[in-house]
């Protein structure tokens, strides 16, 4: 039965990627195709992918429908508009016999890609926000719970952590990075990541706008390279409420008292706005009870935990028996704002890329493989997972494809543009040769992407059996 599930979920992921992410594609060409024939372009193909067909048909109009073996796009094939024959196939119509375009109707019809990518990201959009997203106070909060005393390096060595450093104290509410406001913790950690300051001695740097107690102050950090990805850090973590889910008979937790959704108010004296405070205040002081204080039914109520003379997490949270939850509530973000705050950070992320202060580098984003492997990750978890996702490749696809880039359409309304204002078109031998020259770029950047897709992969496997081999119970 294992077996059985486990292929009907890989079949499910799968369904979903060709789905959505096929889907997306299809909806970027089709807005092309669409304008085009709105607009009396001739249209040769509608494919689905690049390279040989594996499945075409010749419909009455003329028009071949086709889907090809390499899925890391598509295209509408216009000869009027743009000659891609090294890219898209050589074209059969005579163009000198077909009717000149004008500036307007090539602007239309290569914009209205991305169009149709941002219409379609709406329409999910408008599903997400009747039938909800659930969320939880650890992703919708910018309180910071917890400081971390060190920071580990990317060679492994541990440092003092420059939130300690800078002064930040746990229950500071962060409004604003670099004067950017942030809106909850995963916009906060983006932010930091695309930050591109940097002190006189090129180390990086930030400037965090904190709520201390209703007092605004301006914290000055110098964020670290940290983790396998090597991205910025400072060492802070979210701050939640600590409910109680579960709790083992006869241990410390049961013994205090504790039941059922209690809710962990301090520890000590210290307030408790995750497991982080919590752990470390109670080892703090092993050998000696703790005083603790919960929220039970609107009304605090003080309890004693019994010493537990253990000095690691795992040998904590094992004493304690306590299976944690937070808050959760169920909302309706607006179609606006969730397609605005994809725009948003697409933008940072790509301007982050360009920006030589920047420690983003193209290493760092997601080829085909990576994209899959969140799909398959967010099938897992819901259909809103997925229609989350969605809008995001979407939003992606769209901004994406109006960069002035040959090959891209951006970079065709630029060609057209250019030629407007010259009053005459550029020079077809340049266009293809830039076109030919950004496309073997651009395949050979998501080739290079890829690589770094299939590391991250190998690389989480290699932990997770790592962590089972370390978890295992050694038979007896």
């Amino acid at each position: 039965m294992d077996l059985l599930a486990a292929t009907f979920s890989n079949l499910w992921s799968i369904f979903l990627v060709v789905i959505f992410f096929g889907g997306s594609i299809f909806v970027h060409e089709l807005g092309h195709f669409l304008a085009a024939r709105r607009r009396g372009v001739h249209v040769e193909r509608f494919s689905i992918g690049f390279g040989p067909a594996i499945w075409s048909y010749r419909a009455k109009d003329g028009v071949e429908y086709r889907i090809a073996w390499f899925p890391l796009g598509g295209y509408v094939l216009l000869p009027q508009l743009a000659d891609l024959g090294p890219i898209e196939g050589e074209s059969t119509a005579d163009v000198a016999k077909l009717p000149p375009i004008s500036y307007a109707t090539k602007m239309i019809v290569f914009v209205a890609g991305a169009t149709f990518n941002v219409l379609f990201a709406f329409a999910l959009a408008c599903i997400i926000s009747v039938i909800g997203l659930p969320e939880s106070s650890m992703t919708a909060t910018t309180r910071i719970g917890y400081v971390a005393k060190t920071l580990e390096g990317p060679d492994g060595a541990k440092t003092p952590s420059p939130a300690l450093t800078a002064g930040f104290r746990a229950g500071d509410i962060v409004r604003a990075i670099d004067g950017k406001t942030v809106s909850d913790w995963q916009d906060l950690m983006q932010t930091l990541i695309t930050t591109t300051g940097r002190a006189a001695d090129g180390q990086p740097r930030a400037v965090f706008t904190v709520d201390r107690n209703g007092e605004m102050l301006d914290l000055p950090v110098n964020p670290r390279l940290s983790g396998d990805e090597k991205f910025r850090k400072i060492g802070i973590a979210p701050g939640f409420e600590l409910i109680a889910f579960k709790i083992t008979p006869k241990a410390l937790a049961d013994q205090a008292g504790l039941r059922t959704d209690d809710e962990f108010v301090s520890v000590n004296a210290t307030k408790i706005y995750g497991t982080e405070t919590l752990f470390e205040t109670l080892l703090a002081q092993p050998a000696a009870p703790a005083a603790l204080v919960v929220r039970r039914a609107g009304q605090d109520v003080a309890l004693t935990l019994p010493a537990h003379n253990t000095t690691t997490n795992a040998a904590l949270s094992k004493a304690l028996g306590v299976d944690f939850t937070t808050g959760f509530r169920m909302t309706h973000p607006s179609p606006i704002t969730q397609i605005t705050a994809p725009i948003v950070m697409t933008v940072r992320t790509l301007t982050s890329l360009i920006n030589p202060n920047s420690d983003i580098g193209i290493s760092k984003l997601a080829g085909p493989v990576g994209i899959a492997r969140i799909f398959h990750s967010a099938a897992e978890a819901g259909i809103r997972a997925v229609l989350m996702f969605t809008i995001l490749i979407n939003i992606n696809l769209a901004v994406f494809n109006l960069l002035p880039i040959p090959v891209l359409d951006g970079g065709q309304m630029l060609f057209a543009t250019i030629g407007k204002l010259r009053g005459r078109a550029l020079p077809m031998n340049f266009i293809m040769t830039a076109q030919s020259v950004f496309m073997v770029l651009l395949f050979s950047m998501v080739i290079y992407v890829s690589f770094f897709d299939v590391r991250r992969i190998v690389r989480d496997v290699n932990t997770s059996r790592a962590e089972s081999a370390a978890t295992a119970t050694p038979a007896k």
